[in-house]
């Protein structure tokens, strides 16, 4: 089983290197024969990335203990659906895992119907089939997966504790779907470049892909999340760790980029801006990968000290110098044609405001999480930017954002009137008004609260009114009743509607974030029978117990909860001991609402049963979920092709005789 895992690594490593020189080949000499031969080779490659993977999955799933990498993720009394998961565990597997989505994503484009006749796809090819090179090199020379080991241990090291969660299950793999899917824009923007076709064909032909990129890294950071809340009892569900920004930071420029192409595709502005934010999306994926792998941060997300930081910095300072020479030896052209802004007050404006706003953020993002880094190097001392610095900046940025996705759906195109604005924001500025002053009748007294409620009220309004005013010219022609105008509005304008959908998520994730921030939190050490009071909550310890699942030994604690004296049922904090690792790991228990989630762990107890309680209460945390699946339900009715929606873009660039 080793020797064809070995060989489908290093086959694939000779046919990537094969494909490469034989599409420039292709290229250099305009032969159509070489360039078929270069996408055949990339399909093998794919194939053989393919039975890779299918191996070792095998040797996991079978408590192959022979295997290196088997046994130093796995055990033989994991579950079968954990023992698979152990392939994103370690820097080999993971990597292998990264390897064939890459591969797939190469193979997808090369082989599309709507790359068909299009003079770009062996420079696109070639471009992915570089960065295949790279991560075949890393697997075949420093991170092996399938290395034998001199003698088989009895057991296997067994999953990290932390890991065996169903998020963990689907976190890795939909954030290496979104990190790698990067690659298919980068690699067009790269090549649109070097063939000078610096129109907008690239961005039109990459639109899905960057959308189901960023839908993947979406997902990804939001099971992380969850996970974070779930398994690790810190608390929270984002707590700025490095590896946590590292996955954000990409997200925040792609979805910059998404706005920005807009200004393009109608306008034919931010040519530079574009290509710019694409190159530096992927760079930022590999910059994460770089933190991961390298050991120079310290996060519980880690896979530890490797030495493969050292190659993924310097492969994304070469990907990085080619990019930017690329662009700067095309930069005439760029600026050739370029439209200009007209006016502050028009949607222009609001989109670049908007690409400001996120860049911002990401280098807010970026300055925190390399800040000790850079204290290191200066100072001697490694000084740790905690979470206060991340809320202090992030704060206000999320807010200002949240008000510019409030004016871009209605604000016009070129430049707006007085009467434009008046027309289309005083309704939803007044009702958001009367917002403001129910909360404060409410009781709310804390200005950043209703400040950020009144913002995402005005968000939601000016959605709504767009909405309104859509169905109602639709009814003024075609006299449908209002369902109907609204089904056929949307499934007619999907990436117009389906972004207003995704707006409507992040507006729900905001009040989730907004909410979360004015937590409550006690830790007390109570006896049998003693009580905690938290807020309206009043917590009855009534005892400790243990019981036994596998080798595992779970300590639980019965809590009885009520609520303003309505009785809410019971709740179970676990601490679980396993049998084949050392650190215990915690099972928060979670009693929850839509106005607020009781959150319990079990941190320490006594010989007399006297136990040691964190209890918080954080408000509308469930909101944070909620508006992420309606963010993946936008994102999938945008993308979706249905019978208005699938067309191919027409290529006008330098014709070439090989496709």
């Amino acid at each position: 089983m080793h020797l064809i895992g070995n060989l489908s690594i290093y086959l694939a490593l000779a046919l990537s290197i094969y494909a490469f020189i034989i599409f420039i080949l292709g290229i250099y000499k305009q032969d159509q024969r070489l360039v078929d031969s270069g996408k055949a080779a990339s399909l093998i490659v794919f194939i053989m990335a393919s039975i890779s993977m299918l191996i070792l999955f095998t040797a996991l799933g079978t408590s192959q203990l022979q295997f290196e990498y088997v046994s130093a993720y796995t055990s033989t009394d994991l579950p079968i659906l954990y023992k698979l998961a152990a392939l994103w565990a370690g820097n080999a597997g993971s990597l292998l895992l990264w390897t064939f989505f890459l591969t797939m994503y190469t193979a997808m484009v090369v082989y599309s119907r709507k790359m068909k006749n299009n003079p770009l796809t062996p420079y696109v090819a070639a471009i992915m089939l570089a960065n295949t090179i790279f991560f075949y090199l890393i697997l075949g020379f420093v991170a092996k997966p399938f290395v034998l080991l001199d003698q088989v241990p009895v057991e296997g090291r067994g999953l990290n504790p932390m890991l065996q969660d169903p998020g963990m299950l689907l976190h890795p793999v939909t954030l290496y779907l979104g990190y790698v899917g990067l690659a298919v824009p980068f690699a067009f923007a790269i090549a649109a470049l070097i063939v000078k076709n610096i129109d907008a064909f690239w961005l039109r032909m990459t639109r899905r892909w960057t959308i189901i990129a960023w839908m993947f890294l979406t997902l990804g950071n939001v099971i992380g999340g969850y996970w974070a809340y779930t398994e690790l009892g810190w608390g929270g569900y984002w707590a700025w760790d490095p590896v946590e920004n590292a996955s954000f930071m990409p997200w925040l420029t792609v979805t910059a980029y998404l706005h920005s192409v807009m200004i393009q595709e109608r306008k034919g502005m931010l040519k530079i801006w574009n290509i710019s934010l694409i190159i530096l999306s992927y760079a930022l994926t590999l910059f994460g990968t770089f933190l991961v792998r390298s050991g120079v941060l310290t996060s519980v997300h880690a896979f530890g000290d490797s030495n493969l930081g050292a190659y993924f910095l310097i492969f994304m300072a070469l990907a990085v110098i080619f990019s930017l020479y690329i662009l700067m030896s095309r930069y005439h052209l760029l600026k050739k044609d370029s439209g200009q802004f007209e006016s502050f007050f028009s949607k222009e404006s609001s989109f670049l405001v908007n690409n400001l706003i996120l860049v911002g953020a990401t280098f807010a993002v970026f300055w925190g999480t390399i800040f000790p880094l850079v204290s290191e190097a200066v100072r001697g001392t490694k000084v740790t930017v905690g979470i206060p610095f991340f809320n202090t900046v992030m704060s206000p940025i999320l807010l200002a954002l949240i008000f510019v996705m409030a004016v871009c759906p209605l604000i016009a195109w070129q430049r707006s009137t007085a009467k434009n604005l008046r027309d289309n924001f005083l309704i939803p500025a007044i009702l958001s008004l009367v917002v403001v002053g129910l909360l404060a009748g409410l009781g709310m007294r804390a200005a950043y609260p209703i400040i950020s409620f009144g913002i995402i009220s005005f968000m939601l309004l000016t959605h709504i009114l767009e909405f309104y005013r859509g169905v109602k010219a639709r009814r003024k022609v075609t006299k449908e009743a209002y369902p109907v105008a609204l089904y056929w509005l949307m499934i007619k304008n999907r990436r117009r509607y389906g972004g207003y959908i995704v707006h409507f998520g992040i507006a729900l994730m905001a009040i989730g974030i907004v909410g979360s921030n004015f937590d409550t939190e006690t830790m007390k050490t109570v006896p049998k029978g003693g009580t905690i009071e938290i807020q309206d909550y009043v917590l009855t310890y009534e005892y400790l117990a243990q019981r036994s699942e596998g080798i595992n030994d779970i300590v639980f604690a019965n809590i009885r909860v009520t609520k303003n004296g309505k009785e809410l049922g019971y709740v179970q904090p676990e601490r679980i001991f396993y049998g084949s690792w050392e650190e215990p790991s915690t099972e928060v228990a979670v009693l929850g609402s839509l106005r607020e989630d009781l959150y319990v762990v079990l941190s320490a107890w006594e010989k007399d049963e006297r136990a040691t309680f964190v209890v918080k209460v954080n408000p509308l945390v469930k909101w944070v979920w909620i508006g992420s699946f309606v963010l993946v339900i936008g994102s999938v009715f945008a993308i979706w092709t249905g019978k208005y929606g699938n067309t191919t873009p027409r290529y006008t660039g330098p014709q070439r005789k090989v496709s």
